[in-house]
């Protein structure tokens, strides 16, 4: 979930995706649902910042052990560093953070939907900070029915007063909004190798993580069990340094397009997990406020109406 300032890396026309890069988008949909339910896990005995200092130190020494496997090398500049720190902030540091404090109140999968609205948030920051994105009649109709569906998701209820769950709904929205100031910021790497710069971003992050984790956390008090510490490892481990090198590898298979059905599939799965390992349980307003947070992406990506159009079109003048 929350590197979409990579799509322009590579500037191609989408492939038409073949098995392999279906199953591979499916798999890394599972591995960041994943997130929610590792973190689900893990807030249940540890604070937030050690949460987050734990998958981003892990996930960079994964990385930084991989580039250097690979024979390259990270760069020395220290202006490029300091771009480096800044996507960490808006890509790990806030979003991170607001993730797993919102889910020590709120169910991972609840957290997942919310955190889908990223694409939402990015159409309309873009319009307002770049030249070339700009609203169109699609994306104002693809936006208004996503905040239909958080607005579902959120209730009625929440106009009687801010209750905790509601703050933790709003800082996963929080997430979500820091998720789309990094996908316009990330602009500036499109010229250097992703992994390069994911790996950076993710060093950065756990420099400016571990004062903060070791100040308010004191994590050398802290006593996990082993399924913590399992669901740690997996959150850096898995859902991502291994969700970030399957994530490059679909970019230049598939394009960055077809990517965004990674956005769909990420709620599905922690809703999953959630549900049948964490017995969470959801009631029909969130799943009527996916659906139309998912009819919003869907009308703000354009692939499908314009098939749809298509189809009409040759059905009545051909």
């Amino acid at each position: 979930m929350g590197t979409t300032q990579m799509k322009e890396k590579l500037e191609m026309v989408n492939k038409v995706m073949g098995v392999k890069e279906w199953v591979l988008i499916i798999i890394l949909s599972i591995m960041w649902g994943g997130s929610f339910f590792f973190i689900g896990v893990a807030v249940k005995e540890l604070p937030p910042l050690t949460i987050v200092l734990c998958r981003v130190a892990l996930a960079s020494i994964i990385l930084l052990a991989i580039v250097y496997l690979k024979g390259e090398r990270m760069p020395t500049s220290l202006s490029i560093w300091g771009s480096f720190f800044v996507l960490g902030v808006l890509n790990n540091l806030i979003p991170f953070c607001l993730i797993v404090w919102g889910q020590t109140h709120i169910e991972s999968g609840l957290a997942s939907i919310l955190n889908a609205t990223t694409p939402i948030f990015s159409v309309v920051l873009a319009h307002f900070f770049t030249r070339q994105e700009k609203l169109t009649f699609n994306r104002i109709l693809g936006i208004m029915m996503g905040w239909i569906g958080v607005s579902v998701l959120i209730g009625i209820e929440s106009l009687k007063g801010f209750g905790i769950e509601i703050i933790g709904q709003i800082a996963v929205l929080g997430a979500a909004i820091s998720y789309a100031f990094a996908a316009i910021y990330g602009h500036r790497f499109k010229d250097m190798n992703p992994m390069i710069v994911a790996t950076g971003m993710l060093c950065g992050s756990t420099i400016m993580m571990t004062p903060l984790a070791l100040y308010f956390d004191q994590p050398w008090n802290l006593t996990p069990n082993t399924m913590t510490i399992m669901s740690l490892f997996g959150l850096a481990a898995i859902s991502t340094s291994l969700a970030y090198i399957i994530y490059f590898h679909v970019l230049a298979t598939a394009g960055p397009t077809n990517l965004l059905l990674v956005t769909f599939l990420i709620p599905v799965s922690a809703i999953i997990l959630g549900v049948t390992v964490l017995g969470e349980q959801l009631g029909w307003e969130v799943f009527i406020g996916m659906g139309m947070i998912f009819t919003g992406l869907i009308t703000l990506d354009g692939r499908l109406l314009k098939k749809f159009k298509k189809q009409i079109d040759l059905l009545f003048y051909s």
